[in-house]
């Protein structure tokens, strides 16, 4: 007896893979998190008293509830702009700038960002000619916001544009052919072409916010703008009291729960089809204060996302890299974070490969066992983001007392929580290439009697080569560029590239954090363009 594209022993060999990724998924989030809740069952705080829990979760919610709105309620008019001018000189070249900041790192964001909106950054001076005084600041609940809107707008943007080019041809000659105002036609064709996209960018956007961590740590500015995962960072590293990072962890998971519930309602289509939206001809965009009005937009929308990037590259290239290259430090932090980002990669790859085979095993008729299998390797790539990496980290940190003894197993557990965190969007890659394959390929294969390893070898890999060199350069992106889980362990012994220049932050360093931001930015952009090279589905970020 056979599948549709594998025969018996392949399909059993694939659910016996898909239990093994499954139970190794499981138990990288299981053991933390019972960490946590055994040790935290010790010590359980007053709820009713404890206003510092409160007042931190209260602070998450809040500066997610209001990054959301900001990210939406902007980009609903940018995305219009953008597709009312098809035809806007440069205007490919402003959809392929929305996508840098998907593989960006948080720190050299933060760090562009302090640039641009910082006490000494080009906006406050320039404000400070015209006002006499500086009246932005980046730090606390202003900066985070700045931070997360420069984040999530272009993705929200992009998004809500694709839905827009999508609206037939017709409705925007009909809307011209019969007069319709500039209301009307948001009304009747916009809203309804962008409400669904902006639903689901919403939630992603809002979960995004609720588990931000780098941006919240570098620009919160002190207790009154702290969120519950700097707290748990700052519960162990700083202050060492685990029962509170264990109860703020607790709470943690819980929000990052109902925000994966709400982005689960919410939904939204699926957008990740396409990079770049085509554009369609406006015939209802012809006025001239409405040009003037979609142009200022798309210009202010692209001044924002480039800025940053521009103060990180001027800032970068100003450095003094005579000095910088000579330092051993930095090379030993590039080579740990490269064999971090690689073996997080390689196994993050691996893992995604046997839970969608095991997916693909079921058979014609299938068991109970097999359903069983089939929904929780589907359902295993969300899990991991129920769990944000500090708190596993967290639970880790917590298990082996520090982890100073040794730095094997802090190396162990920064690569599986690299790797988890890159699961889903790696999923996201490989899966629909590998149905394509197993469509392609499948039944001629088994006519031909090409199976087990030798078709894994000689057909499903070389099928799959672009789409994994893709999934690849992403996951090694996210790793490099990530300092939720070296946050905890990071030490003189153990420094990749963002624990580096979080140190040259804090310590004052500038000229060698804007380095050393140029040269992780660089790496990380350089994969992002390798993955978007391949003709695997977008992604979304992070942070």
């Amino acid at each position: 007896m056979t599948t549709a594209h594998l025969t018996r022993a392949e399909a059993r060999a694939a659910g016996f893979g898909g239990v093994a990724a499954i139970a190794l998924v499981g138990l990288g989030i299981a053991v933390p998190v019972a960490a946590l809740l055994v040790l935290g069952a010790d010590t359980p705080p007053d709820f009713s008293v404890d206003a510092y829990l409160w007042r931190i979760t209260r602070f998450t919610l809040w500066q997610a509830a209001l990054s959301t709105a900001l990210s939406i309620l902007f980009a609903i008019p940018l995305a219009r702009a953008l597709a009312r001018r098809p035809r806007f000189p440069g205007r490919i070249w402003i959809l392929r700038l929305f996508a840098v900041p998907l593989g960006l790192p948080p720190l050299v964001a933060a760090l562009g960002l302090l640039s641009v909106w910082g006490n000494n950054g080009f906006i406050n001076r320039m404000l400070g000619e015209i006002f006499g005084t500086a009246p932005l600041s980046i730090y606390g609940l202003s900066g985070i916001l700045i931070a997360h809107v420069f984040f999530n707008l272009p993705l929200a943007a992009r998004l809500m544009l694709m839905g827009l080019e999508r609206q037939p041809q017709e409705y925007w000659k009909n809307a011209a052919i019969l007069g319709m105002g500039g209301w009307t036609v948001f009304r009747l064709i916009e809203w309804p072409a962008v409400a669904r996209p902006a639903a689901g960018a919403a939630g992603l956007v809002f979960m995004l916010c609720v588990t931000s961590f780098t941006l919240v740590l570098i620009l919160g500015g002190g207790p009154g703008a702290t969120t519950l995962e700097v707290a748990i960072f700052q519960a162990l590293r700083f202050d060492f009291d685990p029962p509170r990072a264990i109860w703020l962890a607790v709470i943690q998971i819980v929000l990052t729960s109902l925000a994966l519930l709400l982005l689960r309602l919410i939904g939204g289509e699926d957008e990740r089809s396409q990079l770049l939206a085509i554009g369609n001809d406006r015939l209802d965009a012809t006025g001239r204060l409405g040009k003037s009005l979609d142009i200022v937009l798309i210009a202010a929308g692209a001044a924002f996302v480039f800025a940053p990037m521009a103060a990180t590259l001027v800032s970068g290239l100003s450095a003094d890299f005579s000095r910088l290259i000579f330092r051993p430090a930095l090379w030993q932090a590039i080579a740990t974070s490269l064999g971090i980002a690689a073996s997080a990669a390689v196994l993050s790859i691996l893992v995604a490969l046997l839970l969608i085979r095991a997916r693909f095993a079921a058979p014609d008729r299938p068991t109970a066992g097999k359903l069983a299998v089939d929904t929780l390797a589907g359902a295993t790539g969300s899990l991991v983001l129920l769990v944000p990496p500090v708190v596993m980290g967290a639970g880790w940190f917590l298990l082996l007392r520090g982890g100073r003894s040794s730095m094997l197993a802090p190396l162990a557990i920064i690569v599986t929580i690299n790797a988890m965190m890159a699961l889903p969007f790696v999923m996201r890659v490989l899966e629909t290439a590998y149905r394509a394959v197993l469509n392609r390929n499948g039944r001629l294969a088994l006519s031909l009697g090409v199976t087990g390893w030798n078709r894994i070898r000689r057909v499903d890999l070389p099928a799959l080569a672009r789409p994994l060199r893709a999934a690849l350069a992403f996951a090694m992106a996210l790793s490099l560029g990530d300092l939720g889980a070296i946050a905890l362990f990071g030490n003189e012994d153990l420094a990749t590239l963002p624990w580096l220049l979080y140190q040259s932050m804090g310590s004052y360093r500038t000229t060698d954090a804007a380095g050393l931001a140029l040269i992780l930015g660089v790496l990380c952009v350089t994969l992002m363009i390798i993955a978007d090279r391949s003709p695997a589905e977008t992604r979304e970020n992070r942070r």
